[in-house]
């Protein structure tokens, strides 16, 4: 049985189970205070060029979305999401479980349009019984999102003006990222790398669930100090003027990751033994080496670490970090997935240039295939017929797509 259900269905990349058991019985101390954990958010710092960001290590996605959110906002304010977003959609109601509600605008491709978000934003400071609404206070975005799209540097700079513009704060749910950095799009549209997330956001985190961890994620505020936010929201800013000044005042006080470490506490958050969420990015982010150098001969599986490694070589790129080659890797092989689902004649429901798939089926189609392979359901068509799902990750071996495609 083939299996292409989600990206989270593997452990881990070896070297981080390496990793794991040669330090299995170091004593170091708890709660992401060890010098493993700072060694990972150096790492983090150095990828994202963001020499003063706070790093902070989580278990879950749903739990990084929550507690960075509830860090972010005030009590009257709420986030703004595609109708489609993850916390909006799949979270089970947990944000709006801690008293922020989601404003959701109508998704593009998954994706929220940066002039639909100014027209939101402008309708609640234009409206004189505003005191009595939930004020927008975040945007959220996901990259990539629930259908695999992705936003391009001019997308990204496009809300994130808007939302300096009306002193809004911009988080990125990262729990895919890996992918996304190694989005293929087409030739002169760029996808920002870390560095541009970083100068582009309020916040984010780093997913290492579904690329290439056992479990975590690393929250990242990468400009927290008040002088950079003052200054980042201050420029262009469109309010009037006394809701400029007091919105700027409430934002600037303190830092933005000011009692952040509580906040995770309180939400039950807090890994005791935080150095296992640190070990496995302190591995993810060192460069990705010669992995997979000797590749098997004779018709023999290639490895995780070969395909992986090769994946690394294949971007020509000696620093590569190991999550991005991770990335690459489950890109490549949904971006054949998707090529042979096209070319067998099968219709896509939107092109994905990320790690997931998404062809329609009929109800033969999904018969057929039942006794060889399982993935995801995603929702009816009008006429009957099923959108699936099928992702590729970090650990998805060639062999095991080119068995699927065999099958279509």
């Amino acid at each position: 049985m083939l299996h292409f259900d989600s990206d989270y269905m593997e452990g881990a990349h070896p070297a981080v189970i390496e990793r794991l058991a040669a330090t299995n019985l170091d004593q170091t101390s708890g709660y992401g205070t060890d010098e493993v954990c700072e060694s990972a958010r150096d790492r983090i710092r150095t990828a994202c060029t963001a020499p003063e960001a706070a790093v902070y290590f989580l278990v879950g996605g749903t739990q990084a979305n929550i507690v960075a959110l509830d860090q972010l906002l005030r009590p009257w304010e709420g986030v703004v999401a595609a109708n489609t977003g993850h916390i909006n959609g799949h979270e089970a109601g947990a944000l709006e479980g801690l008293g922020h509600k989601i404003l959701p605008l109508p998704h593009h491709q998954g994706k929220l349009d940066a002039e639909e978000v100014r027209a939101l934003a402008e309708a609640y400071w234009g409206d004189e019984n505003r005191d009595h609404m939930v004020a927008p206070g975040v945007v959220y975005i996901s990259q990539p999102t629930e259908y695999g799209t992705v936003y391009s540097l001019p997308e990204l700079e496009a809300l994130s003006q808007v939302c300096r513009d009306f002193a809004l704060r911009l988080f990125v749910d990262g729990a895919r990222l890996g992918y996304g950095l190694a989005a293929q799009l087409p030739e002169g549209v760029a996808v920002p790398a870390l560095p541009g997330l970083a100068r582009l956001a309020d916040g984010f985190y780093i997913g290492g669930t579904k690329v290439g961890a056992l479990f975590g994620e690393a929250v990242v505020f990468p400009h927290p100090a008040a002088p950079a936010n003052l200054a980042s929201t201050s420029f262009g800013c469109r309010l009037p003027e006394a809701d400029r000044i007091r919105a700027l005042a409430l934002r600037t006080c303190e830092p933005l990751d000011s009692h952040f470490f509580t906040i995770v506490k309180k939400r039950g958050a807090l890994l005791a033994k935080g150095r296992m969420l640190g070990i496995q990015f302190d591995e993810l982010f060192k460069p990705n080496g010669a992995e997979g150098a000797d590749a098997a001969e004779g018709g023999e599986s290639v490895s995780v670490v070969e395909a992986v490694g090769d994946a690394g070589a294949a971007a020509n790129a000696s620093d590569e970090t190991r999550y991005l080659a991770c990335g690459r890797h489950g890109v490549q092989q949904a971006q054949k997935l998707q090529r042979a689902f096209v070319d067998a004649g099968y219709e896509l429901a939107m092109e994905s240039p990320t790690n997931q798939v998404f062809p329609i089926f009929t109800d033969a189609d999904r018969q057929r295939l039942a006794p060889h392979v399982t993935y995801g359901f995603w929702e009816r068509t009008p006429d009957g017929r099923t959108v699936t799902r099928f992702a590729c990750s970090w650990a998805t071996r060639p062999e095991d797509v080119d068995a699927l495609i065999a099958l279509l």
